[in-house]
């Protein structure tokens, strides 16, 4: 049995005091013990931001990215390695901005990884840039009039774009985004969960009290897999924000509809029986 203990580096986190990243760092270890997962079971793979600084701080296997890259790493990963539990953490601006096509792509594609975002609305490790989920008007150092631009919805994004699981929560709710997160691994396919995280240095406006005031949980009644009703709720705010399993249903993944992997991960497959003079044949 897994113990906090077990996933623990010699490294302490150099995040500021009060920062949403403390929450979402002892969520993702309550996790992994709720699971039964030990630190040879997980990959995390991170972008560039202040979530990445946890690659130093989780004892898991890891790899930290170029900025945006996160999900194709992480891909790969589980394409060579379908047994091991590869999760990829980003930013809202890392994710959505950089690496908005990737996203999109594994969304569509269904990879059975599980895709999670720091959201705090804010390019944090820069020092106060508005990023694609800041909100219309909101002033930063690069808008100092105000965005003006239309923030991206990540929960309705994923749901068009074919995710199969879509959940949100909120970093200073540590048993809701542990359950999330533990939802999120279990499912078979692409999973994605995007967490509300204060920036508490440079994101004045979307503060702890600002969501304690606007957050609340979907109950019983929510069907799950309706994806126009989860496109709704998906849709509110900013003065409600729900939080989650917004959409969730069964599909294969990407992996289970390649024959190569039906018998064993590639990790595991031979290759000295590969002809390189074949395959150069064949592409000349």
């Amino acid at each position: 049995m897994s113990k906090i203990e077990d996933f623990k580096t010699p490294y302490s986190p150099t995040w500021c005091p009060g920062c949403g990243n403390y929450g979402i760092w002892a969520a993702f270890k309550n996790a992994f013990i709720k699971l039964g997962l030990t630190s040879q079971d997980i990959l995390m793979v991170y972008g560039i931001g202040c979530h990445g600084h946890m690659v130093n701080y989780m004892k898991t296997y890891g790899f930290e990215g170029l900025h945006g890259r996160a999900i194709p790493v992480a891909v790969g990963a589980k394409i060579a390695n379908h047994d091991m539990n590869v999760l990829a953490i980003a930013g809202d601006g890392d994710q959505l901005s950089e690496g908005g096509n990737h996203f999109v792509h594994a969304c569509r594609s269904n990879y059975d990884i599980c895709s999670i975002i720091h959201d705090n609305q804010i390019y944090g490790l820069t020092v106060g840039q508005s990023s694609p989920t800041s909100q219309k008007k909101s002033k930063s150092k690069s808008s100092p009039y105000g965005v003006v631009e239309e923030p991206i919805n990540p929960l309705a994004l994923s749901i068009i774009s074919g995710a199969t699981f879509v959940a949100r929560s909120f970093s200073g709710d540590l048993e809701h985004l542990t359950e999330m997160i533990v939802e999120g691994i279990r499912h078979k396919g692409f999973s994605f969960i995007d967490i509300f995280q204060p920036c508490v240095v440079s994101n004045p406006l979307n503060t702890y009290s600002w969501y304690s005031e606007r957050i609340y949980k979907l109950d019983g009644n929510h069907d799950v897999k309706d994806k126009e009703k989860a496109l709704k709720r998906a849709m509110e705010g900013p003065d409600k924000l729900p939080l989650g399993i917004f959409y969730k249903i069964n599909k294969p993944s990407f992996e289970e509809q390649i024959g190569l992997l039906e018998k064993k991960p590639l990790a595991e497959q031979p290759i000295n029986k590969i002809s390189v003079e074949r395959l150069l044949k064949d592409f000349s």
